[in-house]
Formats: C-alpha cells, structure tokens, sequence
C-alpha cells in the first residue's frame, strides 16, 4: 500500500538551518524518550513540505554521544515524516576522495560503544527489524542524482564507519579502519540514528560531506577542528541545494518495503503487552497493536 511522501532533514554539522524557504511553523514536540535535539521547522521548499532538525541543536550543544536520537525520529514520525535525509560531516579514508566531495553510503560499520540508546524495542515489547542493507536504496538513488544535479563531485556506495568520539582517530585506528573495513569515511552520528529510522519504518540515507583525511594520509596534515569547520562552510551551500533538489525529486507517494519494516517485526504475544508499553510506541506501531 502506498503512503504519501513527507521528507524530513536531520543536518549534521554546520547545518543547523536552511536559509531562504518559507517556514510554515516550528514544533517543539515531547516524546516518551524525551525531547529531541531541538524545534523541528516546517518548511516549503517550492510545493513541498519539508521538515527540518538540526542534530546536535542549534549552536551546536550536544555531543555525538549525547544526540537524543530516539525522540529526533519520533518527533518526526509524530509529524508523519517517512523519508529521511540525513547530513553528515565525515573524514574520508580513501584516496579517491578530495574534502568537499559527497558520499552517498550503502553500508555501515558500528564501533560505537553500546552507551547509545539504539532501539524502541525493549521494556515489554520484543522485535527486530531486517538491516543487512541499512539504507534506503530508493531514496539513495535520490539523493545521488540530486547531488549530481547540484554540481557535486559524488561517490556512489562505500562503508560509512561510525565511531563513539568525540575524540578523533588514532592513527593506528585510522589505518585499521581504512585496510580491514575497508571504509569510505567516519563519522560519529549515523547510528544508531539509522537502525531507529528502519525501526520507524522510515526510507533513511545519508548524504556524507567529505571533510579532511583523518589521520592517515601522510602527505596531508592531520584532522584539526578549524579544517573541518572551514570545509563545512563551503559544503554547507552545496549541501542545502541538495535537500532543495530532493524535495523536488520525491515522489507523491512511496510503496517502499522500508515503510513496512516492522510488519513482522514484533514477536511478543499481543496479550502480554502492557497497556504501558503499547502507549509508549503507539505512534511507531499502533497499527501492529490493535
């Protein structure tokens, strides 16, 4: 069955709003896990409506690690968002990528340190969802073509390789990374935002801004904050003519196995459940509930 399309924007660092649309309204939502980063702008990007949240608050306040990402994705979902782009500052780890290029990942790779919570499972209520593809293959192909429309230098596919942070790699983790993964860049965000996304049985990608090399490339000088944030002010520009032209390119109305991803799911007898735990994840699977 299909679903009309609403797009929501998760921005990473350096994006923390879009300037020149029209905003419709600011929602500043509770959730049963909290509240989220920050108010979720409703905006019009031509005629469509998109629904922005910046990841780590406006000013940039939270940590990786601190990022509430649980109430950010059901926050959204209150909002019937279910597609997703997310933004990524990200170091790169292979040589055929230069800072300012973007990546549009198919594969992720978790050394996150379990302090995150990373599932609306749990507390009652048992389920798993299918990841062995993490991203939206669907809405990856969007986001690539909408990169290419925008001028951007993109890289189709490769590993995005979460770490814990907030520190940056060692060196001997660097070159770890790169020859045993064989990741495309690192980063610190995409889970466990991506594992809730499929759980809220959202279409989720990732538009990863290349930022600066880490710290393995020998002919380049290590990663440092003022190089990060000097390249995120040039991507930043590019970056929102990208969600621009996404919200362009989506269709009316989506079939997407993504926004079925919990149907089966859920393997708790319905008659075990308490009425506690069924209000807790109403939003995400009333219709499972009934």
């Amino acid at each position: 069955m299909s679903q009309s399309v609403v797009l929501g924007v998760i921005g990473g660092s350096g994006l923390y709003h879009i300037e020149g649309v029209e905003t419709i309204a600011e929602h500043r939502l509770d959730t049963p896990f909290g509240a989220p980063s920050d108010a979720i702008v409703e905006a019009r990007i031509d005629d469509n409506t998109v629904h922005f949240l910046p990841r780590h608050g406006r000013g940039h306040r939270l940590l990786p690690s601190e990022v509430p990402s649980r109430a950010n994705i059901h926050a959204l979902k209150q909002l019937g968002v279910n597609h997703v782009l997310a933004i990524s500052a990200c170091g790169i780890m292979q040589e055929d990528i230069r800072p300012g290029d973007m990546i549009v990942p198919d594969q992720i790779f978790d050394r996150t340190r379990g302090h995150r919570p990373s599932t609306f499972f749990g507390d009652g209520i048992v389920g798993h969802v299918m990841f062995a593809d993490p991203f939206c293959e669907t809405l990856r192909g969007e986001v690539i073509a909408a990169a290419q429309e925008a001028g951007a230098n993109v890289h189709e596919g490769g590993t995005y390789l979460c770490m814990e942070g907030p520190a940056f790699s060692s060196r001997a983790e660097s070159h770890f990374y790169r020859n045993a993964v064989g990741a495309a860049v690192i980063g610190m965000t995409a889970l466990p935002e991506a594992k809730l996304a499929r759980e809220a049985e959202m279409c989720y990608a990732l538009l990863a801004t290349g930022t600066d090399y880490d710290c393995w490339h020998e002919e380049e000088e290590d990663v440092t904050v003022d190089q990060v944030l000097a390249v995120l002010r040039a991507n930043s520009a590019l970056a929102k003519q990208v969600v621009s032209e996404v919200a362009t390119r989506l269709p009316a109305e989506s079939a997407c196995p993504c926004l079925r991803a919990a149907e089966s799911a859920i393997i708790t007898d319905p008659a075990v459940i308490s009425p506690e735990a069924k209000e807790r994840l109403w939003v995400l699977y009333g219709k499972y509930l009934d």
